[in-house]
């Protein structure tokens, strides 16, 4: 039973991490109803968070049908990494060639810390080829990541595309025997050049993030999803 204090984001919240761990996969159909049901709560709050979804292009509206979960095909795949690629290199080439970076100290004073527990844990569950776990540290420490070198309307920005990425690439790696291998853990690395204001590693370890993810999808063209 879920608390009514936040119901329509807590319902949101859960069913997007449903979507994200492949157990609602693409073309799943459901109602207000059911859903309301499996919950144990009202119908408007369910109503309220599948438009949510639907709204982060996560949910398709079915006419007389109720939602349906979006089936993203690579080429939207494709689309979507590049998009965040133009995005985020923007905002490190403002970050540090026309804002200047923000003083070491201040970043360590604020999020910075928080970023690098982040890092650490979404490496740890990399390694270990735990995809559950990865996602929700790999989306918290690029949505804390993109605080430093951003403003809250890209951030939000690159986490719908954040998210759209990984529900379409999750059925493509659950069927890799050594997933460990083909997931991006330079997270780390990433913070490092980040805190000693590295702009060309920062770049090298962003382009090498955007060619991991691009070669996921010319796997994927080749082995099916």
């Amino acid at each position: 039973m879920i608390k009514r204090s936040t119901l329509r984001a807590q319902i949101a919240s859960a069913l997007r991490d449903e979507i994200l761990a492949g157990r609602l996969p693409a073309g799943s159909q459901f109602t207000v109803k059911e859903i309301a049901e499996q919950y144990g709560v009202s119908a408007t709050p369910v109503r309220e968070a599948l438009v949510d979804l639907a709204a982060q292009g996560l949910l398709d509206v079915e006419q007389h049908r109720g939602f349906g979960v979006h089936r993203f095909t690579i080429d939207d795949y494709r689309s979507m990494v590049r998009a965040r690629m133009v995005v985020l290199d923007g905002l490190f080439h403002s970050y540090f060639e026309e804002d200047g970076p923000v003083p070491v100290i201040a970043l360590e004073d604020s999020v910075l810390a928080s970023v690098r527990r982040r890092a650490e844990a979404a490496v740890r569950a990399a390694r270990a080829g735990d995809l559950d776990v990865l996602i929700g540290y790999d989306l918290r420490y690029w949505r804390e990541l993109g605080e430093v070198i951003g403003n809250s309307y890209i951030c939000d920005f690159l986490d719908r595309l954040r998210v759209q990425c990984w529900v379409y690439s999750v059925p493509c790696l659950r069927t890799e025997p050594e997933v460990a291998k083909r997931l991006w853990a330079g997270h780390r690395e990433l913070v490092d050049a980040v805190e000693r204001e590295d702009a060309t590693a920062t770049r090298q370890i962003v382009g090498e993030y955007h060619r991991h993810a691009l070669s996921l999808a010319e796997k994927s063209l080749k082995d099916g999803p």
